[in-house]
């Protein structure tokens, strides 16, 4: 593949990810204001629908996180999908066979484990680059 080639393709997926993550900013920014609406509307807040808005901070913030840093971490979706679930539990807690929300608090275990286990790679990811921009240092 030639260079010219390259460097187009590399610009064309750069661009292409930052639209689409500025379509999700703006979209989950209509959506919350369209829910802080509603809230205003009837008056009433209930514990799904601080969730909800906090679902809609967590994928702003991922979006943020990505323009700060060009990445997304890992741990961010994961925690993002905890919350879904919790508030599934909640919206769904009188009308729903025990084993189910047994099986849902199970996810949650289980994307909290996956989250720590990032966030240990990550941090031992850092360390190891520290090292080794150590050991450069000190070769002569």
């Amino acid at each position: 593949m030639s260079e010219q080639v390259r460097n187009l393709s590399i610009r064309v997926v750069r661009f292409s990810e930052n639209a689409i993550l500025l379509v999700i900013g703006f979209a989950t920014l209509y959506a919350a204001g369209l829910e802080v609406m509603r809230l205003i509307q009837t008056a009433k807040v209930e514990l799904g629908d601080l969730f909800l808005l906090f679902i809609y901070a967590e994928v702003i913030g991922m979006v943020g996180a990505f323009y700060k840093s060009h990445r997304i971490p890992v741990t961010l979706p994961i925690i993002i999908a905890m919350t879904a679930l919790c508030r599934m539990i909640i919206l769904q807690s009188k009308d729903i066979d025990p084993v189910n929300i047994l099986f849902e608090a199970g996810g949650i275990l289980i994307l909290a484990v996956a989250a720590f286990v990032m966030s240990m790679k990550d941090k031992m990811s850092l360390e190891k680059l520290r090292l080794r921009q150590d050991a450069e240092e000190r070769e002569p």
